[in-house]
């Protein structure tokens, strides 16, 4: 026999669940809405995502992958100073 207790608690969880997924759908949605306005104002919207992503990541740790970039197209020959 299952515990009624138990199924309610269950319950309350999936609908919180279901509720939080339905808004971040809508956060979502807004968020391609933001996109869409920005790029019909001429920005570019690889490059806006891409600063976005940049910002949520610490001074650090945009360095530190900055640095590897560099090196791996250093090592393709693709480097500031070589012939591009």
């Amino acid at each position: 026999m299952s515990d009624p207790v138990a199924g309610d608690q269950l319950r309350a969880f999936v609908e919180r669940i279901e509720r939080l997924e339905e808004e971040k759908k809508v956060i979502s949605d807004d968020i391609k809405d933001v996109y869409a306005e920005a790029k019909g104002n001429g920005f570019d919207v690889k490059i806006l995502r891409k600063v976005v992503s940049l910002r949520k990541k610490q001074p650090h740790e945009r360095e530190e992958e900055e640095a590897i970039l560099d090196l791996y197209l250093q090592a393709l020959g693709m480097g500031p100073g070589v012939g591009m």
